[in-house]
């Protein structure tokens, strides 16, 4: 997964994904405009598994991270390249630094499947747990990228035990999808919560807080409550 090369930027002449606009309005009778991208609403997943005590997370190489991360060591890194052409991006960082810690999740994109249905597939393709939309618990629904996309996401939470594992989870591999599936120790959550060298979404931060003041209680899972110093697991190390 850490192994990128070659990377190279240019420019976007279509996407399934994405669509730019300019939004031109009139606000308290001064005329403004604002540019945006009309993405797809999404889900994510938070899975406590009950049999390990851990909390399902996924990571996964994220190019624009990475991009990022190289404009911010290297300022116009990502500088426009010529028409039509590709600018390779040097020099390269590690894979490393594009590879974040998040919830397992999805994109709206398939008419005829509900929030819950599409949370399910995700939770069976990334992760390799088998899920009913019974068993999911809504936990928010959030505007996400308000300055850029507008987009609406909603949140599901799942218990779930080793027996429903169907396989090994990874994503969709035809689809380009590349998961590694993080069994995170309850005793370490709070620990990769508070870590500024794990790059994480804010959801995975939101979720590890809500679990443990919604959920953890409820299990009886004091102990695991305590903010106790805890290792990372190995695979977050030297990230």
């Amino acid at each position: 997964m850490d192994r990128i090369e070659g990377a190279a930027v240019g420019p976007c002449a279509s996407s399934p994904y994405l669509r730019p606009f300019t939004l031109h309005y009139r606000q308290n009778g001064v005329q403004k405009s604002w540019d945006f991208m009309k993405t797809y609403d999404s889900v994510t997943v938070l899975m406590f598994n009950a049999s390990r005590r851990s909390l399902v997370l996924v990571k996964q190489f994220r190019p624009a991270v990475y991009a990022s991360e190289v404009e911010r060591h290297f300022p116009e890194a990502l500088a426009a390249p010529a028409q039509g052409g590709l600018q390779e991006l040097q020099p390269a960082l590690p894979g490393s630094v594009g590879v974040t810690v998040e919830l397992c999740a999805g994109l709206l994109d398939q008419p005829g499947l509900s929030p819950e249905q599409v949370a399910c597939k995700e939770a069976l393709e990334e992760c390799g747990y088998h899920l009913a939309p019974s068993d999911l618990r809504q936990v928010a629904t959030y505007r996400a990228g308000v300055g850029l996309t507008g987009s609406r996401q909603t949140m599901f939470y799942a218990e779930v035990t080793d027996a429903q594992r169907r396989g090994p989870g990874g994503g969709v591999t035809e689809e380009g999808e590349l998961i590694e599936v993080l069994h995170l120790p309850l005793d370490g959550a709070h620990t990769l919560a508070n870590d500024p060298d794990v790059p994480k979404t804010l959801g995975v931060i939101f979720a590890i807080s809500w679990f443990f003041s919604q959920i953890a209680p409820d299990l009886g899972l004091q102990r695991d409550m305590e903010v106790l110093p805890a290792q990372l697991p190995s695979t977050l190390q030297n990230q």
